[in-house]
């Protein structure tokens, strides 16, 4: 069982410095999950400037799409490392240097010479930077996930999980209207001369503010109380967790195949998909998206704060429940034509529901023990992102050629598989309301 934290009574009401605390690592998560999700809206742009304009477009957009995808082949290698030093060092200090590992190279690509500039070198630095990235946010999402929930007390760290995860989903709503107010406000060839540089110097630049910001923060009082008994990990942690927390590893792995399928076939694939296959306007596409992804900000906070509420084994039937249901209503209303309000409606309500992946989190940071909660998290989260976050879109694409509902199948089976999880043996240490550190 996890050790209680004295210093944060369970009937302790949230106060001024909690509130600070989840402020500041919201905003934190926003605008660094921004700077990692800024490459995917100018994706093409990018393609077409970094690499040699005699290639095939085909084999650009392959090439510019592997380049996006080594961010997340570096995310385990990142977060094992950063999480390491997180159980030795203390999570304050990791906390802040992944932000800073994220800001430094996503201002870099805002400032890199192009193919026409430099030839095949800009591609590499290209990769190298987002190799830079990925590692930095495999660091970041775990580390903030455990420093809130060690800062409030237990009886709050399902809300305070749910905000921090709501500000790292801002992140894409931010890219998302960031992009189109560069595309609304310049045209296609002053985007291509110097505009597509402006969201990733903005990035560096929210990030080195994040950094300043993060100062402000305290050491948890789980590590600081941790270190004071001398119960830090003596061994490598990463290696704790594989002999000794291979269930819990599983558990939060399973969920986490739930939040990136989630995020990957309804946040980031279905707007295309409304444009290919139901012929729906790019801009009410994107729009609807936007409204969606604005309830999945507000869907994370609500499913967090309810399972300090009625427990997390009730809040996991609701929510990915809510989310297969409202998934299929979504898709079954598609072939039949729906008009633009009901589009905004269904695709706002589904969002909603796909705030769902919150629980993930709540219940990564709950399966580890202190001592190497921040490996343990980190290696799970990391190493099951890179395999499903990588799968799913190649999946599901395949799976449309044979069947238009394939997405709503597909989020269909991770939500059952969700609530299946819920009633598992691995949860013995404890859905209820109150839960120990």
């Amino acid at each position: 069982m996890n050790t209680q934290d004295s210093a944060s009574a369970p009937s302790r009401a949230l106060g001024r410095e909690d509130y600070k605390t989840l402020s500041l690592s919201a905003l934190g998560g926003t605008l660094e999950f921004y700077d990692f999700v800024i490459f995917v809206f100018f994706s093409a742009t990018l393609g077409h400037l970094f690499f040699p304009s005699t290639l095939p477009d085909w084999m650009i957009q392959l090439q510019t799409l592997g380049i996006f995808a080594a961010g997340y082949l570096a995310r385990p290698l990142g977060g094992i490392i950063i999480a390491h030093y997180g159980d030795k060092l203390g999570r304050k200090q990791m906390f802040t240097l992944s932000i800073f590992l994220m800001a430094a190279p996503t201002l870099v690509i805002g400032l890199l010479p192009t193919y026409e500039a430099i030839g095949v070198a800009a591609p590499l630095l290209l990769l190298a930077m987002r190799v830079l990235q990925g590692a930095a946010i495999g660091g970041e999402m775990p580390g903030a996930w455990v420093f809130v929930s060690e800062h409030v007390p237990p009886r709050h760290s399902g809300f305070a999980v749910g905000a921090l995860t709501a500000g790292i989903c801002g992140g894409i709503l931010l890219g998302s209207l960031i992009a189109i107010a560069i595309n609304r406000s310049f045209a296609a060839d002053e985007i291509a001369a110097y505009a597509w540089r402006v969201p990733f110097i903005l990035g560096g630049l929210f990030g080195f503010i994040s950094v300043y910001l993060r100062r402000f923060l305290s050491e948890t009082p789980v590590f600081r109380e941790l270190a004071a008994k001398r119960a830090l990990a003596e061994e490598m942690p990463v290696k704790t967790v594989l002999r000794e927390h291979r269930g819990a590893c599983a558990l939060t792995g399973a969920y986490t195949w739930g939040l990136s399928t989630a995020v990957v076939v309804l946040i980031l694939m279905t707007p295309t998909l409304l444009q290919k296959m139901y012929h729906i306007a790019p801009a009410d596409a994107l729009e609807a998206n936007c409204v969606g992804t604005l309830m999945l900000v507000l869907g994370c906070g609500a499913f967090g704060w309810l399972g300090d509420r009625i427990g997390m084994r009730l809040t996991l039937l609701v929510s990915w429940g809510g989310l297969a249901l409202s998934a299929y209503h979504f898709f079954t209303a598609l072939p039949g034509g729906v008009s633009y309000g009901e589009l905004v409606f269904n695709y706002a309500l589904m969002g909603f529901f796909v705030g769902a992946i919150a629980t993930m989190a709540i219940v990564g940071v709950r399966a580890f023990p202190p001592a190497i909660r921040y490996s343990g998290l980190s290696f799970a989260y990391n190493v099951a992102y890179a395999i499903f976050g990588g799968l799913t879109p190649v999946l599901t694409q395949l799976w449309l050629q044979k069947d238009p509902l394939a997405g709503a199948h597909y989020v269909g089976l991770v939500s059952v598989l969700a609530m299946l999880l819920a009633f598992t043996p691995l949860a013995s240490w404890g859905w209820g309301k109150a839960h120990q550190r």
